[in-house]
């Protein structure tokens, strides 16, 4: 099985990195529109645990920090993503996955149904 989540590349203006002020970089979700955000805070040494969402996608950008982002397969096979700030990353909806922080790790999670709009918005696979 190969894995499912997805590191987005982002897009950028050269124009807002040549006017001297810093830059602008896009990430364009791939299907659905965003119609939620949370900022997540997770400090280091800790995880989110095996979980999964049945009714939505979720992108993950990451803020400050570093950590591990793992895939868990049909199979029990486990796939890792190093992810640090300024990077993006896709989860299709049923996908079993989690994070590793390294450090203090700041994301924004964006979702493509509201939270309090699902039955079941989180299932944990693990304790």
């Amino acid at each position: 099985m190969a894995m499912r989540m997805r590191k987005l590349e982002p897009q950028c203006n050269l124009s807002t990195v040549r006017d001297e002020r810093g830059g602008i970089f896009t990430f364009l979700p791939l299907d659905l529109p965003i119609v939620e955000f949370s900022f997540i805070f997770t400090a280091a040494g800790r995880t989110r645990g095996f979980h999964f969402h049945e009714e939505f996608d979720e992108y993950v950008l990451i803020t400050e920090g570093h950590g591990v982002y793992v895939e868990k397969g049909s199979d029990g096979r486990e796939y890792p993503l190093k992810m640090a700030a300024g990077e993006c990353v896709h989860f299709p909806r049923t996908m079993p996955h989690t994070l590793y922080a390294i450090t203090d790790v700041r994301m924004v999670a964006l979702l493509t149904k509201r939270w309090d709009d699902c039955d079941r918005p989180l299932v944990r696979i693990d304790d």
